[in-house]
Formats: C-alpha cells, structure tokens, sequence
C-alpha cells in the first residue's frame, strides 16, 4: 500500500493522441484529477495527417463516436493491390454491411485529435499543450511524477502515451532505442479533389470510401508498402517503409513516394489534385517484438504506439483502434489501484492482465508472426508479376489457340523463375501468420 503524499494530479498522461486521449477521458470520467501533457502547440500538429481507423472500440467510449466526432467516409470498400510497373492486379471488396454499424472510418488527425481533447477538457482534464517532459520522477523505484523544464508535476500515475520513440519508455529503462528491423518510414500526401470527382474516380457515394492496400511496385521492391484511401474532399497516400530494408537498398523514401503518385495505375487517380499536405513519420513495423518488452513500472503505465500497439497484417494497418484498447486497459488498472491507493508494480502490471484479457492482447499473439511472412521479398518482387503473367495469358487474345487455364499458370510459373516449394512454403507461412 502506498502512502498518502500530496500530488498535483491522481495522474499525467504524457501524449494527446488517441491513445493518451481516450485514456485521459476515461480517468475524468470516473473522477480522477488528470493532467494531460501534449508536445506539439496544437492538438495533432504531430500526427501525419490521419489514416483509417477501425472504430467500433470508440462507441465504448463515447457513443455514437462516428456520428459526432469529425470523421471523414466509412470504408465499405478494400482493395488489395499487387503492383508491377506496368500492370496491376486487385482484389476489389465492397460489402454494405461495412457501414451500419461502421467498421472503419478516415480521419484526419489534426480534425479529430483537437476533437478528442475537446472532449478531455469537457469532462474536466487538464490539457497542457506546447510542454515537453524532460525525465520522470522518481523516489527509490517508484515513479512519482514529471520534469518539464524548471516545472515538477507529482502525481500517483504516469501514463505514457508519446508515441513511436517513447522517451519515456526508455527513461523508465523498459527499453532501448529500437532496432530499425523494427520501424519503418511512412511517407503520405494527402490531394485535394472535389467531392464529385472523388466520388466518380473512386466509385462511391454518401458516406462511403474506399482503402487500398498495395504492395510490390510502388515501393520498388523495398520491404513494406503503399497505401490509399479517401476522405471526404481528399485522398490520403503513401507508402510505409521498414528501414533496415530502406537503408540497405540506397533509395530515398521521398523518390519511391514519388514514384508511387506517378506510376500508371495510381496517377489518374490523382490528375488535377491539389497538394494539401506532404510529410513523413516513424511508424512501427513490428509492434509484436516491441510489446514484448514489459510496459509498466511502480507508478507507470506505456500505451499506444509507445508500447508498440500496431499491427500490419499485409491485408489491413491498424493503430488507433489498438491504441484505444490500450488505453482502457490503462484506465482499468488504474481504476483498480485507487481503488486501494496501491500503484506499486503489481498494482500497474494489472493492467498486463487486462491487455491479454481485450481484443488488443488477443490480436496482437494471433498476428504475432505475420511480420515475419512480410519479410520474404518475394511479396515485393515475383507475385505480382506472375499474376499479371497468368490474367494477360486469359485476356490476350492474339489469335493463337486458346489453351487451358492450368497450361497458362504453368507456363507463367516457368517464366517467373519461382519454385513451387517456394509458392507452397510461402502459403503455409502466410496462413500461418494470418
């Protein structure tokens, strides 16, 4: 049992994004004096301009989120894209049962960060922006509150919420800096386009929007990926890179940006847009080696991207809709530990417990293998040709005999140089992981 000391705040949540966000409204809500403690000058002027957000966790929060918070179209489509540099094969899903209940939805995150700590501050937190926390505070092993320059804020919690390259994560000694196998770079620009035209190029309508996910040419064969998907006015796209694999092929991750927005497939798209936005942001590749690494002290709690809550599945990103969970998880524990003034370790490793226990704990062991699978260059390199191979054997009629399906695979097989015990292990490994 911890003593009774005097505090400034029951906690401080380092970080206003989603994760910091929602663990911070959750903890007023249920009366706890919370002081939320943002980096940037504005809420989201750190945050790459949005991304997909898969949002049911939301309505646990606040209730009806996708009807009141500043979201952009309900993903009702998903493509799968293998691009060649001259051809490209989909796999084009659209199903209505996507948009009531909404599945998932586009954000921008200079719109919906600044709602979320509208929200904080509505239900009584204490949201400082323009402050960057320089080291914790701590008495023996516990941590008892935050430097930020000359300031000393005490308080019986920390919550880390700040992100990729958590300072905090590595002040409290949980880790060192990450090895680049397990980071990559995100490069996005988000094109303006009027609502109709967007609406026409893109097939949808209403509310509706679409995702793709690309793999292959667009980012030269490097480990990783592309990425689009509409908003209401605009398209978000880019490529996300994993930067070991960046470093060792000599490429600039703004040239294979480029290269994407200008490749056949992609480019009428986006004719006549208007550049909104362009920027690039460390992101995480494999967030199943980073959670590994214990996420609480006495007195602390690691959240969101800064416990490395992301997974890519090839098929689909998810963080925010991760971080969200993490967050209440977050809550809970604490919850739990004032409920009996107790925040020493085993106090916070509660909250391990209720991880394991949500969707957040059980996703991330079900796709713990999957960035394994995405390392097999292959993925980037021969599937997509050799699709491509086999649909132009169907769909070029030059006026030889057509020939059989399985005669037209098998001669695309030969001329890719790939083995069927590399096609067959590759199989196994992807069911595996996914």
């Amino acid at each position: 049992m911890s003593e009774e000391v005097d505090v400034d705040f029951d906690v401080i949540v380092i970080g206003g994004g989603v994760a910091g966000a929602v663990c911070a409204y959750t903890l007023a809500q249920q009366g706890r004096e919370v002081l939320l403690v943002e980096r940037g000058a504005e809420p989201g002027s750190k945050n790459l301009s949005g991304g997909v957000f898969y949002c049911r966790v939301m309505e646990k929060v606040f209730p009806d989120f996708v009807n009141i918070a500043p979201v952009e179209r309900r993903i009702t489509r998903n493509c799968v894209s293998l691009i060649n540099d001259s051809s490209f094969v989909n796999i084009d899903y659209w199903d209505q049962r996507l948009s009531e209940p909404a599945n998932a939805v586009t954000v921008l995150r200079v719109k919906l960060d600044a709602w979320l700590l509208e929200q904080c501050e509505e239900a009584g937190v204490t949201v400082m922006p323009g402050v960057k926390v320089d080291s914790l505070i701590t008495e023996g092993t516990q941590i008892v509150g935050v430097r930020a320059g000359e300031d000393e804020l005490r308080c019986h919690v920390v919550v880390a919420a700040d992100g990729v390259n958590s300072f905090i994560a590595q002040d409290a000694g949980i880790r060192a800096k990450e090895p680049m196998k397990h980071l990559a770079v995100g490069v996005k620009s988000v094109i303006g386009l009027p609502r109709k035209v967007l609406e026409d190029r893109f097939n949808v309508r209403g509310n509706e929007g679409v995702a793709y996910a690309m793999v292959g040419d667009c980012t030269k064969g490097v480990a990783g990926g592309g990425f689009l998907y509409t908003n209401e006015e605009s398209v978000s796209i880019g490529v996300v890179m994993r930067l070991d694999d960046l470093e060792a092929s000599g490429l600039s991750s703004s040239d294979i940006h480029d290269h994407l927005l200008q490749h056949p497939a992609i480019a009428p798209l986006l004719e006549d847009g208007q550049l909104l936005e362009y920027g690039c942001h460390l992101t995480i590749e494999d967030g199943s080696a980073m959670t590994a690494h214990d996420l609480t002290r006495p007195g602390l709690i690691i959240i969101g991207d800064a416990a490395g809550f992301t997974l890519n599945t090839g098929l689909t990103i998810r963080g925010m809709d991760l971080a969200a969970g993490s967050a209440l998880a977050a809550a809970g524990a604490i919850q739990k530990a004032f409920g009996v003034m107790d925040f020493s370790q085993e106090a916070m490793d509660v909250y391990r417990s209720l991880l394991d226990a949500s969707f957040v704990g059980k996703d991330m062991a079900t796709y713990a293998k999957a960035p394994a699978f995405l390392e097999r260059p292959r993925m980037y390199k021969d599937y997509g040709k050799l699709a491509a191979d086999v649909f132009y054997g169907v769909f070029n009629h030059d006026l030889t005999p057509r020939r059989h399906l399985r005669a037209v695979g098998l001669d695309a097989l030969k001329a890719s140089g790939l083995k069927m015990t590399q096609i067959m292990g590759d199989v196994f490994a992807g069911i595996r992981a996914l």
